[in-house]
């Protein structure tokens, strides 16, 4: 497939560039169909003409269909969509990155989904698709999965199905909730993504960010305890990562507090544990569920983060653990490879 690409890109780079746009304007159809024409070019930031002319060839190839609702892909369109998403990972050269970054941080796996999530949300859609997949490959019967909160983690349950021949599956909430919109709590990501599993859950109604004289009260009670004796019996993890500021804010911290984190010289956040770039904990908040601790206990670990702005605290993280698996984005892969000193075809 490689040689395939190089071949096409030096004998008709015209043409590379014109699937990419196709592959493109399929995605975000796809995502959010159905859609109309002037809804889309805001999104992709194009002419309503432009737009327009490429609309037409799609539907006169058959890929997509437009009615008085908006567009929809076909399920022809459907069908070369998922075909595309590869070959657009080797036309972006994607490959060598991921076993770069594979070999740097000692991941299991690495996959890097087409895009920057920063400047297109469908890309943040595709890394919930990506980590549905993966999780369908390696769920066996009788597993406990555990899922934290935020907008990427949300994406998860709407890309996921049903496992043929997998039983007596429990989901539930890596961690406690932060108090934001209730759409993507950790409690709301496991209950959705049990129910497309046809799976049982369990939900720990306790905030994140209690003082630790009230979370040591609260994780005494029996239920509590119960809960968080079977999120720590968790067999595969899903999570995601933050950056220091970000979750210092939803976490409800002050301004003087932020400020005290970033001078210590935090840029990222997991599990209530706050890392410099050089992957030390460098600040600690009372925090109810898993631990960093807890991580080397788990069988699968995935981490999911995504866009070029997530790039230090997805380094700082990767530099204190290694997790099973990276899932992330073009635009995060490239500014964490020039992160670390290195260009990305060496």
């Amino acid at each position: 497939m490689e040689e395939l690409v190089k071949l096409l890109q030096q004998v008709a780079p015209e043409i590379s560039l014109a699937i990419e746009n196709r592959y493109t304007i399929l995605r975000n159809i796809y995502f959010n169909q159905p859609i109309g024409r002037r809804a889309l070019s805001l999104i992709l930031s194009l002419s309503e003409r432009q737009l327009r002319t490429e609309v037409k060839r799609l539907e006169t190839q058959g890929l997509i269909k437009v009615s008085p609702k908006g567009m929809e892909l076909t399920p022809a369109g459907e069908n070369i969509i998922f075909k595309l998403e590869h070959f657009i990972y080797h036309l972006r050269g994607l490959n060598p990155i991921a076993q770069r970054i594979k070999e740097q941080f000692n991941c299991s796996y690495v996959s890097i989904v087409p895009g920057d999530s920063d400047e297109d949300e469908t890309v943040k859609m595709q890394l919930g698709k990506e980590a549905a997949c993966y999780l369908k490959k390696v769920i066996n019967s009788g597993d406990v999965i555990a899922v934290t909160g935020g907008t990427t983690m949300a994406q998860i349950p709407p890309a996921m199905e049903e496992v043929p021949g997998v039983e007596n599956i429990t989901v539930v909430p890596g961690r406690g909730g932060l108090g934001e919109k209730v759409e993507i709590e950790s409690n709301t990501t496991a209950a959705e993504l049990a129910k497309k599993l046809k799976a049982q859950y369990k939900l720990l109604y306790v905030p994140d960010n209690l003082s630790p004289e009230t979370m040591e009260s609260v994780i005494n009670e029996p239920g509590i305890r119960e809960i968080l004796k079977i999120v720590r019996s968790a067999d595969i993890l899903l999570h995601g990562i933050g950056g220091a500021e970000e979750i210092g804010r939803r976490r409800g911290l002050s301004e003087d507090e932020i400020k005290k984190i970033k001078e210590k010289g935090a840029v990222a956040e997991a599990f209530g544990f706050y890392f410099n770039k050089n992957g030390q904990v460098v600040h600690m908040t009372s925090s109810v569920g898993l631990t960093i601790g807890d991580l080397k206990n788990i069988r699968i670990v995935i981490a999911i983060a995504g866009g070029k702005n997530k790039a230090p605290a997805i380094q700082a993280f990767l530099k204190y653990h290694s997790p099973t698996v990276l899932i992330t984005d073009e635009g995060a892969a490239r500014k964490l490879l020039e992160l670390e000193g290195g260009k990305e075809d060496e």
